[in-house]
């Protein structure tokens, strides 16, 4: 019997956990999570840790994920990715970046959007990578950026209920004032943003259905038989 593949998954917070193991529950696939809150934390608050420290720091994780038997490591953080300098890694698992898959999908839309963040920690390395992303591809994209504020916090101190709620309330007044297409960047955000699709049949794309079709493609993933 041919064993399941393996994918080791980094992230910053505990609550992508649930998206990525929900999403992949079809497929054959065994899922291992490595979660660090700690790093951003740092990033983000320490003035004494340097760009270097965390490049350490993500190479360090990156090099114990790839000793666990994985077929693949997904990186759930933009920050995460924006830090990674994949030219110092030793090894040779393929990284999946949650990041492209979408980028991919957003670049091909030819009309004016908007893209939703709750994190403004995350705007400025996401906006680097996907305009270098888009550049590499030669595509040209039209877009603003929106950071819902003030409840980013929610869901890093665990009040996922009213994270999810404000940031639905949100999306919702946009959808009904504007006709752009829109997209969320953040893995927390899809819930929120999956509520309101259904309410108004307007569409938001989100990284997390590009992604599950990237891992599937890469790793030749099979559906799971009753």
């Amino acid at each position: 019997m041919e064993l399941n593949k393996r994918l080791g998954c980094l992230h910053a917070h505990y609550s992508n956990i649930d998206y990525i193991e929900t999403a992949l529950t079809p497929y054959e696939i065994e899922v291992i999570h490595f979660v660090d809150p700690g790093l951003m934390n740092r990033v983000t608050t320490d003035e004494n840790f340097q760009e270097s420290d965390a490049q350490h720091k993500v190479k360090e994780q990156l090099d114990w994920i790839a000793q666990c038997n994985v077929d693949a490591i997904l990186i759930t953080c933009t920050n995460y990715i924006a830090i990674l300098q994949e030219d110092q890694l030793s090894f040779a698992v393929p990284i999946i970046k949650i990041d492209e898959p979408y980028f991919e999908h957003i670049c091909k839309i030819q009309q004016p959007q908007t893209i939703f963040f709750t994190n403004p920690a995350t705007v400025e390395g996401t906006v680097a990578r996907l305009q270098h992303y888009a550049k590499v591809h030669q595509r040209s994209i039209d877009f603003e950026i929106v950071v819902i504020n003030n409840t980013f916090e929610l869901i890093m101190q665990g009040h996922k209920e009213e994270y999810h709620q404000a940031v639905f309330k949100a999306l919702d007044q946009f959808v009904k004032e504007e006709k752009k297409m829109f997209s969320v960047a953040q893995l927390s955000m899809v819930e929120a943003a999956r509520q309101v699709e259904y309410k108004t049949a307007r569409t938001i794309i989100n990284p997390l259905n590009a992604l599950i079709a990237s891992i599937v493609n890469q790793l030749e993933l099979e559906k799971k038989t009753k």
